[in-house]
């Protein structure tokens, strides 16, 4: 990924960081100054269902300068990077006409990454080998990956549930490594666009803290009641709104499985693990510009 530099491609920005380091609030800032429009890049914020586990913008953030693709999808409907890089095109599109700022903020890497860099045009998986797949744990799928498709075993994350379990639904499904895919990625914007990129780099030990502090806040919040309205739901554990950090903690402790006390530490530690993970990607994998330190940030903020 490369930064656009010409004067006379439309200008947007990119403003990405791990979770809990100051993005939201950097956004803000940058949007009222520079009649931005805000649009999301984090793959909990799209759902509905998840303001308060996800750390979404509250009513009064929202009011102040335009939001866009935060709280817009239904937990109960499938959602993917393509699909969000689609609709946050026509949300630059949007902006753009309206005569604002694009801003992009999050740390999903795959969003990003899909939007700047496009698709790979992977074959629809077939609904069997993704069912099984799916019933794998991050274990167990890392290790069938090692065998099958090595490459892609030694790029990923043996804890990174979801990008192995792509990896191996893609190998088994068409014979081919998701890696070889991504190399004739389509429908990037990376060239489009004068992207200016913010990265905010917070040490390690603030970030962890600020990441504790964030969960301590959400259950402050009404975290438990957010995640019982949508345990009530009873929909596909495989979906993504299921999988988002701390749903399956809570449930087990509105279950009865666990304590509450065991339950905000595994959301603690699953965020900690997600921040430390953002930071290497963002460290190793997105170079477009210069980086930003952030102010002193409330633990709401993105």
């Amino acid at each position: 990924m490369n930064s656009v530099a010409s004067s006379d491609r439309p200008r947007i920005a990119l403003i990405a960081g791990p979770t809990a380091s100051g993005k939201s609030a950097r956004a803000l800032e940058l949007a009222e100054s520079a009649n931005g429009t805000i649009i999301n890049a984090d793959a909990s914020q799209v759902y509905r269902d998840l303001r308060i586990l996800s750390a979404r913008p509250g009513a009064d953030e929202e009011a102040r300068v335009p939001h866009r693709l935060f709280g817009h999808r239904d937990g109960a409907l499938p959602y993917s990077a393509a699909l969000w890089a689609e609709e946050a095109k026509a949300a630059i599109t949007e902006a753009l006409v309206e005569g604002r700022f694009p801003i992009l903020v999050g740390g999903t890497g795959l969003y990003i990454r899909t939007l700047l860099d496009g698709i790979a045009p992977v074959p629809e998986i077939d609904p069997e080998i993704r069912r099984e797949v799916r019933a794998l744990s991050a274990a167990e799928a890392h290790r069938a990956l090692v065998t099958e498709d090595p490459v892609a075993a030694a790029r990923l994350h043996p804890n990174d549930t979801s990008r192995l379990q792509r990896a191996l639904e893609v190998i088994r499904a068409t014979g081919r490594s998701i890696a070889a895919w991504r190399e004739s990625r389509v429908g990037g914007i990376a060239g489009d666009y004068a992207i200016g990129l913010q990265t905010i780099v917070t040490p390690v030990a603030e970030l962890y803290a600020r990441c504790d502090a964030r969960v301590d806040q959400m259950m402050a919040n009404g975290a438990p009641e957010e995640v019982a309205a949508l345990r009530d739901r009873r929909l596909d554990p495989a979906l993504p709104v299921m999988r988002a950090i701390g749903v399956n903690p809570l449930i087990q402790y509105l279950g009865g499985e666990i304590e509450l006390d065991a339950a905000v530490a595994a959301i603690k530690q699953a965020t900690r693990n997600y921040a430390k993970r953002q930071r290497t990607w963002l460290r190793h994998q997105l170079s477009l510009g210069g980086t930003v330190e952030p102010k002193k940030p409330s633990y709401k903020e993105g």
